[in-house]
């Protein structure tokens, strides 16, 4: 496609205070730009998102009849929308505007190269403009959309998201892969830091789903197949095991709450060797239960399974404050008993800096180990356990009776999210989890417009954040 007038091309080049103009070198850079092709304005500028910067653009657009817009300055991932509606306000198509990234790609990476830096931005430049000079205007096009949801996932967040979306009047398709709803939710005992019977929650949640005429519930059911965009998904279900038993739906918005699910660590500290190591998780489901029984020696190991050297390098976030709260219940009900908790590091972000100082003041004893010397289970001829430790603050081995060892393992992305990842075509990070499309600017949005994430899909979390994230 020719162009269908002279492009007479307007470069604005931002400072941006000392992030660009305290490494590239501006002025030397704006007299290039003025002798490139079809420029006929070149300006710098402190702050070219300043309501000062912006006014030059529009008073440029007019006074020099410019009909083509090039910004250089930070990155268009946050800035360009403004700048695009800008040269909108202007009487300019705003798709006749280009925008380069001379922070991130230039004064960023060479700050200590400040010549090579310049030169890299006017080369920057340079292909900014052959780009402009071949830029047409566009029209955007209105369809129709489908004004319902999606919710892939019948855990808390899952449940949050649905309610939140039928009370505002949109038709909601929540899809669950299992015959319950709940995920997680329904092996859990109490909840910090508000101490409220998982149950209880549990059933309200639930029956704000089936009151609500909005919500359609599609049990036992799983995503076969996506496609179409924004607006106008269409959505191939799969009921059980079946393959013939085949759903579609069209919605506008698809949200993934697949959920997480605990990490079984088999083969470590005597898990499934001894019937008395069980999982943080096992042990809340004992609780619940009230299978439990009495134990005067408990010992709890945390970082089972997660910041591993390889594999699950990260941390999960959520494990020391379940560790605790499960420590704090053990001593409620069996006050007597001596409970010991293992850790590398503790993490009580928030309110739960204060289940840490009760459980100092209840006496739960802190050992900490060193990551290339793990404790060791050891099991005694009587039926009883010996976990072996080395205390790096007393600077040797420990050993500890123990009647119940409990281990602290990370939640992993659950099977149900791996196997969506390919069907959305949305990728998954290095840690397992659902990727976002940018952790501070888009949080909760993947790079594919219209298709959300929130609760333990997206990462490890307790049950407050996963509410308030859906």
């Amino acid at each position: 496609m020719k162009n269908i007038e002279e492009s007479r091309i307007g470069i604005f080049v931002c400072h941006c205070g000392f992030n660009i103009g305290g490494v590239v070198d501006i002025p030397t850079v704006v007299n290039y730009a003025k002798t490139l092709p079809d420029v006929v304005c070149a300006e710098e500028n402190l702050y070219t998102c300043s309501s000062t910067g912006l006014s030059l653009i529009k008073d440029c657009i007019k006074k020099y009849g410019l009909n083509r817009v090039v910004v250089a300055s930070c990155t268009p991932a946050s800035h360009e929308p403004l700048f695009r509606s800008t040269c909108e306000e202007a009487g300019l198509n705003k798709y006749l505007f280009e925008m380069v990234n001379i922070r991130e790609h230039s004064s960023w990476v060479h700050m200590k190269y400040p010549r090579e830096a310049t030169e890299k931005a006017k080369d920057l430049i340079r292909m900014a403009v052959a780009k402009a000079r071949h830029l047409q205007p566009r029209e955007e096009i209105e369809l129709e959309i489908n004004p319902s949801a999606l919710v892939v996932g019948g855990g808390i967040s899952g449940i949050t998201a649905a309610v939140s979306l039928a009370r505002q009047g949109f038709e909601i398709h929540l899809v669950e892969m299992e015959v319950e709803l709940g995920g997680m939710l329904r092996d859990l005992h109490k909840l910090q830091p508000t101490g409220r019977d998982a149950s209880k929650v549990l059933q309200e949640a639930v029956a704000a789903v089936k009151s609500n005429s909005n919500i359609h519930l599609h049990m036992s059911t799983r995503v076969k197949e996506v496609d179409g965009f924004i607006g106008n998904f269409n959505v191939t279900l799969q009921k059980g095991e079946s393959r013939d038993d085949l759903e579609q739906l069209k919605v506008g918005t698809i949200i993934v709450a697949t959920g997480a699910e605990s990490f079984k660590p088999v083969g470590k500290h005597g898990y499934r060797d001894y019937e008395n190591v069980v999982t943080q998780l096992e042990l809340e489901q004992l609780l619940k239960s009230k299978e439990l029984g009495e134990h005067r020696h408990v010992v709890m190991i945390q970082c089972v399974g997660s910041r591993e050297k390889t594999g699950r390098t990260y941390c999960s976030r959520i494990c020391c404050m379940v560790a605790l709260n499960n420590a704090l219940l053990l001593k409620k009900l069996y006050p007597e008993s001596e409970v010991t908790i293992l850790f590398r590091d503790l993490q009580t972000y928030g309110d739960y800096e204060d289940c840490y100082r009760e459980a100092r003041a209840k006496f739960i004893n802190f050992i900490r180990y060193d990551e290339d010397k793990p404790p060791q289970v050891i099991s005694k001829p009587d039926a009883g356990l010996v976990v072996r430790v080395f205390d790096t603050y007393l600077g040797m081995d420990v050993e500890l009776d123990s009647d119940l060892v409990v281990l602290s393992t990370p939640l992993v992305q659950h099977e149900a999210g791996r196997e969506l990842s390919p069907a959305l075509k949305v990728p998954l990070g290095t840690d397992g989890f659902f990727f976002e499309a940018h952790p501070k600017l888009r949080p909760v949005d993947f790079t594919s417009d219209g298709i959300f994430v929130c609760g333990t899909a997206h990462g490890p979390k307790d049950i407050t954040e996963s509410i308030a994230q859906a």
